[in-house]
């Protein structure tokens, strides 16, 4: 958001304007989607509905290619996009945990939320859950502080520690997100499912 205020000399408080349109629509889109539904959610650990892998990894390509043509074009300034920070050790410990909560709610937070937004009661337990899981982690954090704060490697890109250059990253990224259509078609034909309604 930062460039267009930029680029446009528009006071700074637009930029919470715009995250807000964007965050409605990225939510409407969603329930839209179907991902209000943890059955759906779900169906992708269990191969009969990946279409959540579908949508978030074109998603990732989408805005991969638009970055860097938009960089191309002097429009965005790459070297300023926030890289969050990588903590091996928090990063695997925290992807086990946040993985063992997407398969036993059915939600990842946005999707939560989403659902949350249309008042499905599961949605409010996740909801519920991550909260608890906040605080639980702040009351601790003192004593998992050397943990979460351990083997700290900065703001790592992954085609800078592949040593690579952007494009070839890219070409590659695009590659691997074909075979995976490819085998999620497959995993959708092989454990096929009958429709189920979520009422919930």
């Amino acid at each position: 958001m930062g460039p267009i205020v930029t680029l446009t000399g528009l006071p700074e408080w637009v930029d919470l304007l715009f995250a807000l349109v964007i965050g409605i629509g990225f939510g409407f889109a969603l329930e839209q989607a179907g991902f209000s539904s943890s059955r759906k959610l779900a169906g992708m650990f269990y191969g009969y509905d990946t279409t959540v892998i579908k949508v978030f990894f074109t998603a990732a390509i989408v805005a991969l290619v638009g970055s860097q043509l938009l960089s191309y074009f002097g429009l965005l300034d790459l070297n300023l996009v926030f890289v969050n920070e990588f903590y091996v050790k928090a990063a695997i410990i925290g992807g086990i945990i946040m993985g063992a909560g997407f398969i036993m709610g059915g939600f990842c937070p946005g999707t939560g939320l989403s659902a949350l937004s249309i008042g499905k009661i599961d949605a409010m337990v996740f909801a519920a859950g991550g909260l608890a899981g906040a605080f639980l982690f702040a009351e601790t954090y003192p004593y998992i502080q050397n943990l979460a704060n351990g083997t700290y490697k900065g703001p790592v890109k992954i085609n800078e520690a592949l040593g690579i250059s952007p494009g070839l990253f890219t070409l590659l990224l695009i590659v691997a997100a074909l075979v995976m259509f490819w085998i999620a078609e497959i995993a959708e034909k092989r454990f096929a499912r009958p429709d189920i309604t979520d009422n919930i």
